[in-house]
């Protein structure tokens, strides 16, 4: 098993077909899911599942947690959508990836991220900490 940090092909496909709406004030609600080192999670990821997801603590619970969205921008060519950091309290968690999906399409998968290691909170606060939001380094882009 493994986890593939790529974004999702099938999400390509939807964007040009269905559409999701990363706008942050009336768009769609983005979750962010986190896993084990047991998921299978990669570009063909489809939508989420709870198979291999961690298990509820603290503030973590089944599906993750809600993510804000910041207004996609532009950035030279390239078009990119950013979140808030989000964080998951008084939990023991350890991750190896997370799914970003959206929840108001079908849990439709938008992501997977690999965290490269197992992450570990204990009895604290897991808290994922998204990138520069530009051409370079926003978790979503398109270029």
């Amino acid at each position: 098993m493994a986890i593939t940090q790529a974004v999702c092909t099938s999400f390509k496909q939807e964007i040009l077909v269905e559409g999701h709406n990363f706008t942050a004030s009336s768009g769609d609600t983005f979750k962010i899911a986190l896993y084990t080192s047991s998921a299978s999670l990669d570009a063909s990821t489809t939508a989420y599942s709870s198979s291999n997801e961690v298990s509820d603590s603290g503030s973590y619970s089944a599906g993750g947690g809600s993510l804000t969205s910041v207004t996609p921008t532009t950035s030279g060519t390239t078009a990119l959508c950013d979140f808030a950091d989000i964080s998951f309290t008084s939990a023991t968690i350890t991750a190896r990836g997370a799914l970003i999906y959206n929840s108001s399409n079908s849990n439709k998968a938008v992501c997977v991220l690999d965290f490269g290691g197992d992450k570990t909170s204990t009895s604290g606060t897991f808290t994922i900490q998204f990138p520069t939001a530009d051409a370079s380094n926003a978790i979503l882009r398109l270029a």
